[in-house]
């Protein structure tokens, strides 16, 4: 098992916390020392999760605050919160996301609902936060993607899938697009000599409720992808606890790197202890991924010169 190193001292945000991966990455955060704010978009699951953590290590500094990644004006009251404190922000875990509902929704702002929440929020977030993060010691951002990024493709023409909704394209699209926001943003920080630390993880098969909650939505019928991940006979998976050791790489390792891309080395890289993960040749292309930063600034009115002198 990966041991998260001492992490006395430091404050740290973790998305998506209430449940899943997030919930095991605050528990190890907090259980290492850090301070960690469980950022939830349903307080009451947040705080039952904070209670059962608490349960298992009583001396855990946690608290819970209410997001709602698919919603820029609770992206901004959120990050305003934080900034407002006044404590240099050590680490970004963007760990929430929503997979593959059947049918095409949106966000409160319009965009498509995976698009939206699982780049464009954090996007916004990240962001909006960079002047707290920077004003740390040693900041990272860590970022979840996911496998399905390899077959990802970023449609400029038609961000939104308004032409044509896939669940699993759709998804695909949002987890390339996170990979691109990491790449960008270590890009950023070595143009602008920031001592920030970008990186991503993905969990690769690690049953969580996101392969259910996503066919919840919208209908009941699943998505093809859903149905895949459900049936254990095809596929191997593993527990929460192993599935979030990438991202808690990523986030805390000496070891990781600028840019780096974590996710499980065992059985079709579904599972298994944590190596390096192969970045797809579609997140590889500074050009490309500058052009989506861009495009996300536009879309969200989100923008670098705005937050970061």
């Amino acid at each position: 098992m990966y041991a998260v190193p001492d992490q006395s001292g430091k404050f740290a945000v973790v998305t998506g916390a209430n449940s899943g991966t997030g919930k095991e990455a605050a528990r190890r955060l907090a259980d290492a020392g850090a301070r960690v704010v469980m950022a939830v978009r349903t307080v009451a699951k947040g705080e039952r999760a904070r209670a059962e953590i608490l349960a298992r290590h009583p001396h855990a500094r946690l608290e819970v605050r209410r997001i709602d990644l698919a919603d820029l004006a609770s992206v901004k009251e959120f990050a305003d919160g934080i900034i407002a404190e006044g404590t240099p922000l050590d680490l970004l875990v963007n760990n929430a996301g929503v997979m593959a509902p059947p049918t095409r929704m949106t966000t409160a702002d319009g965009f498509e609902l995976q698009f939206g929440s699982n780049y464009l929020g954090p996007f916004a977030l990240t962001v909006r936060l960079l002047p707290t993060v920077l004003a740390a010691e040693a900041p990272r951002v860590a970022t979840m993607s996911s496998g399905t990024a390899n077959f990802g493709r970023i449609h400029f023409e038609d961000l939104q899938r308004e032409r044509r909704y896939s669940p699993t394209l759709a998804y695909a699209q949002s987890k390339l697009a996170d990979l691109m926001l990491t790449r960008h943003l270590a890009a950023l920080a070595v143009q602008r000599n920031w001592n920030l630390l970008s990186t991503a993880a993905h969990p690769g098969f690690t049953r969580t409720n996101l392969q259910t909650a996503g066919a919840t939505l919208g209908r009941d019928r699943p998505s093809r992808l859903h149905k895949l991940l459900n049936n254990a006979n095809l596929l191997p998976s593993q527990d929460v606890e192993p599935g979030t050791e990438p991202l808690l790489y990523a986030a805390t390792s000496p070891d990781a790197v600028a840019g780096g891309y974590y996710g499980p080395g065992g059985r079709f890289g579904l599972v298994g202890p944590t190596v390096t993960a192969r970045v797809p040749r579609r997140a590889l292309d500074p050009v490309v991924n500058a052009r989506l930063w861009a495009e996300a600034e536009r879309l969200t009115g989100v923008t670098l010169a705005t937050h970061v002198a």
